[in-house]
């Protein structure tokens, strides 16, 4: 179990701290306005379609059409955040949401839409919004110092769940007042205003890979590669999923426990919800206290029991008072538990395949989101709310025992990935082009007899590495006639995977494992390395033949040989 104790970065004292740098408080606001226009365009598209159509189906398909681009996209979406220049992404996805919001707008405006029309231009705007989420995570960690990371993850949180307070009421009023195409309308605005701070966002100009399909899902392979092989990812997914999981039963039954278990009003369930907001800012307030005083894991595990706790109530309590303060509690908790995750995905990863990483947090915690509601829900309809709801709740109790096997802490120099050095330039007679391969590089090394077993342990833990940085295969190898000499080699899937490895450096971690490897090695030579690069022969032509009793190559037509 974590000790309170355990070491953490300075944090600074102020929970605000972060407004004060210029380009984040600009994309904060624009993040909150464009928020609220999303709200806005929830409430009106359910309340449109519930005017168009009373199949009770096709309402439903309107959550499906903005949560399948998540599912479809997320994975791509971090990966062309990674390939692309950033900047440039966020501008396309906003433009594409903003001309989509108002080519809705316009079509409700006269007249003119369908129920497929508006599931459709929903999609569309889905779509938008997964490939701009990965990259718009990505955003913080560039302009926000490392330190305070976690207080602007937390406003940005605080961005989201005002927006959610504050939107859907909003919503009401310009519908109630206008139509569904007002909504429309301001939500296509909205998107003006970020699109207008993107473009003001004086970003260095970064290096960009080419955009063949090809290179899409190598760097989608190579995201998942990278999860694979490094376990504090690894744990922040594990426990994310976890959490969802149980606290999606929230979210899933709340409506349905305040209607019929209470038998109170729907406006109770809006209170609610404004009790969960203000929970959230409550928690990004005393957040920079909490990160001095508790580790990451004591956070998470403290935050998940009182969203535990906050469960139980929901499903025995009939006190509103009682009920109103522990969704504040409840809202604090998710703040802590989601805060945590977030920062911690963003920043125990290098800047290369940062979006890749968050793509994938994403789409594990929707997931969770997701499974769990169908399943608290089939709960709930064969067994009841409240044990449906306790059933989650003891599911969370039970989550906090990950922390034993999967503990979110990373010290502090695991998170600096400045590279301890660039690599060798290799000695090649040409340079390949950056799409041919696979490609395999060799290490052969003089070991010692009696140092062979300390040598294949630390090269083990090399193979870690190398698969984590983008080896899609590895091996280790005695020489049989030779006992002294034993041949690593790692494989990539082009010589351009290869290259962006030489770029990136060599790692803290790594160096220090290779030195030590390389006090195993013998000789005054260091080890040799090779550059193997795959092979094939063009079948445009008919491969050539040996002609029986000379000693030259001839061509062959058809597969017969000439003289």
């Amino acid at each position: 179990m974590p000790t309170p104790t355990t070491p953490l970065p300075a944090a600074p004292t102020s929970a605000f701290a972060p407004l004060r740098i210029p380009i984040f408080r600009m994309l904060w606001i624009a993040s909150f306005v464009s928020n609220i226009g999303t709200w806005m365009q929830n409430v009106g598209a359910v309340g449109l379609m519930t005017e168009l159509t009373t199949s009770s189906v096709l309402v439903a398909l309107l959550q499906t059409a903005s949560a399948l681009p998540v599912f479809l996209l997320s994975l791509p979406a971090g990966a062309l955040a990674d390939l692309v220049d950033r900047r440039r992404m966020l501008l396309a996805t906003q433009t594409w949401m903003a001309v989509t919001a108002l080519v809705l707008a316009s079509v409700t405006l006269l007249g003119f839409n369908t129920p497929w029309l508006l599931l459709t231009l929903t999609f569309l705007l889905g779509l938008g919004g997964a490939l701009n989420n990965p990259v718009w995570q990505t955003v913080t960690p560039e302009v926000v110092p490392r330190a305070e990371l976690p207080q602007a993850i937390a406003l940005n949180s605080v961005s989201f769940n005002l927006a959610r307070a504050f939107g859907p009421a909003l919503g009401g009023l310009v519908i109630g007042y206008f139509s569904a195409g007002a909504a429309f309308l301001l939500n296509g605005i909205s998107f003006l205003a970020t699109i207008y701070m993107v473009y003001s966002w004086k970003r260095e100009p970064q290096a960009t890979a080419t955009l063949a399909g090809e290179r899409v899902l190598a760097a989608i392979r190579g995201g998942i590669r990278y999860a694979r092989f490094a376990p504090p990812v690894q744990h922040i997914l594990v426990r994310g999923v976890c959490f969802t999981f149980g606290a999606s039963a929230l979210f899933a039954l709340m409506p349905a426990v305040v209607v019929r278990h209470l038998q109170l009003p729907t406006s109770f369930y809006s209170i609610l919800l404004s009790c969960m907001g203000a929970g959230a800012v409550l928690g990004a307030v005393v957040l920079p206290r909490l990160n001095r005083r508790l580790s990451i894991d004591w956070r998470v595990t403290l935050a998940t029991s009182a969203f535990a706790i906050g469960l139980l109530g929901l499903a025995y309590s009939g006190s509103k008072p009682l009920l109103m303060a522990l969704l504040v509690l409840v809202g604090l908790a998710w703040m802590l538990v989601l805060n945590s995750f977030s920062v911690g995905v963003q920043t125990v990863v290098p800047r290369w395949v940062q979006a890749r990483t968050i793509s994938l947090y994403l789409l594990t915690i929707q997931g969770g989101m997701a499974l769990g509601s169908v399943v608290w829900g089939s709960v709930a309809t064969r067994w009841g709310l409240p044990l449906a709801l306790t059933g989650a709740a003891g599911w969370l109790g039970l989550s906090t025992l990950l922390v034993l096997r999967f503990s979110l802490y990373t010290s502090p120099e695991a998170l600096d990935f400045t590279p301890a050095r660039p690599r060798l330039e290799p000695v090649l007679a040409e340079e390949p082009a950056s799409d041919e391969g696979p490609v395999i590089i060799t290490t052969t090394y003089r070991i010692a007899p009696e140092n062979r077993p300390a040598f294949t342990y630390l090269m083990e833990k090399l193979a870690h590495i190398r698969r984590r940085e983008g080896a899609i295969g590895w091996g280790l190898y005695a020489d049989l006639a030779d006992p002294t000499k034993m041949l690593e080699y790692f494989m990539t899937e082009s010589w351009g995977e290869h290259a962006q490895q030489h770029e990136r450096g060599v790692s803290r971690e790594e160096e220090e494992l290779k030195l030590q490897i390389r006090q195993l090695h013998q000789g005054p030579e260091p080890p040799a390395v090779s550059h193997l690069l795959a092979q094939s022969y063009s079948h445009t032509a008919a491969p050539p033949v040996m002609v029986p009793g000379s000693t030259r190559l001839v061509a062959s037509t058809a597969g017969e040989a000439t003289a």
